[in-house]
């Protein structure tokens, strides 16, 4: 077999490390063999006697800030960066994750922001105005309406749906539909007004004959002479 070619350098190479011994290029590190680090001690903070940074740091960072950070993925989701008014409630959101992420009840089930105690207690006493319907569409929803109305307008422009409009309206003028339609009704209203006085009489008339031992059917007649 042939023996391994040196490590050969290039003059360029050369110059660029002179004064720098080779085999210090390609040594291996040494490591000292010394004791591990010292561990360090954690320190216990009381929750009553700790200043405010360390009781921020320690109590209520580690569970806000994962909570406002779901917020924003929550507002990325109901696109609030793209539009100017949504119904997601970034409030609402919030008191949701954090009542669910307490951790003094970690093995509890998840809770509706609705069925919060504190919420609910809250809402009764302060009800919210309802939340207007197009916030609550999606963009499905909201297209199908627009289109019929739109769809609706333009049969309403065309000239032939315009006369026959025109025409109804002159019929119902012509003929006072309006009124017509209002004295049906009063009569029609009679007809049941007087009814209901008829069966109310005569169930009067029937309750009277009861009590005084009389049949309606049983009525005492005058002797024959």
């Amino acid at each position: 077999m042939d023996s391994p070619r040196p490590f050969q350098v290039s003059p360029v190479a050369d110059t660029i490390f002179q004064g720098i011994h080779r085999g210090n290029l390609f040594s291996v590190p040494h490591f000292s063999t010394a004791s591990p680090c010292p561990q360090v001690k954690v320190k216990t903070i009381e929750s009553k006697t700790c200043s405010p940074k360390d009781y921020l740091e320690t109590f209520i960072f580690p569970v806000l800030l994962p909570g406002l950070a779901s917020l924003l993925h929550q507002a990325k989701t109901e696109k609030c960066f793209e539009r100017k008014r949504t119904k997601f409630v970034a409030c609402d959101f919030l008191t949701e994750w954090l009542y669910n992420h307490n951790p003094k009840r970690m093995d509890e089930l998840f809770t509706e922001f609705y069925s919060i105690p504190f919420v609910a207690d809250w809402l009764k006493h302060h009800p919210r105005p309802p939340i207007p319907l197009s916030l609550l569409l999606t963009e499905e929803e909201a297209a199908l309406i627009i289109q019929s109305f739109w769809r609706g307008y333009l049969v309403r422009c065309d000239p032939e749906i315009q006369e026959l409009r025109q025409w109804q309206k002159k019929l119902r003028e012509d003929k006072h539909i309006r009124q017509r339609v209002k004295m049906f009704w009063a009569k029609q209203e009679q007809k049941v007004k007087s009814k209901m006085e008829e069966d109310e009489a005569d169930a009067a008339e029937s309750t009277i004959l009861r009590t005084t031992g009389v049949s309606s059917g049983q009525r005492s007649t005058p002797p024959c002479s």
